[in-house]
């Protein structure tokens, strides 16, 4: 697939250059193992319920994921942007992992 020019510099914005980027990529990882839905990624990741909902809204107006379903009961998967991107966003990851350290 075509990477687009501003592709990493949106990865960088959203998972680096930004407050909530970490646990941003918590729910991301937490999504390529299966898809799911908030009150999992709650259970899952222990962050608080309303947290969760505020960046899955981020993630979801920058078309990092997709959302399948309405209300409660909606699950949400990878975006095919983020997946034909998966290698700038690993590295942005990887970057800000040692930046941490």
């Amino acid at each position: 697939m075509v990477v687009l020019p501003y592709a990493k510099n949106l990865l960088f914005y959203v998972f680096a250059g930004s407050r909530g980027g970490y646990n941003r990529i918590k729910i991301i990882e937490s999504l390529k193992t299966a898809p799911k839905n908030a009150n999992q990624l709650t259970k899952d990741l222990n962050l608080n319920y309303r947290a969760i909902q505020h960046h899955l809204e981020v993630l979801e107006k920058n078309n990092l994921i997709t959302k399948v379903g309405d209300k409660y009961g909606a699950n949400y998967f990878l975006s095919v942007f983020l997946e034909s991107n998966i290698d700038a966003y690993n590295e942005i990851v990887s970057k800000s992992k040692e930046d941490k350290v």
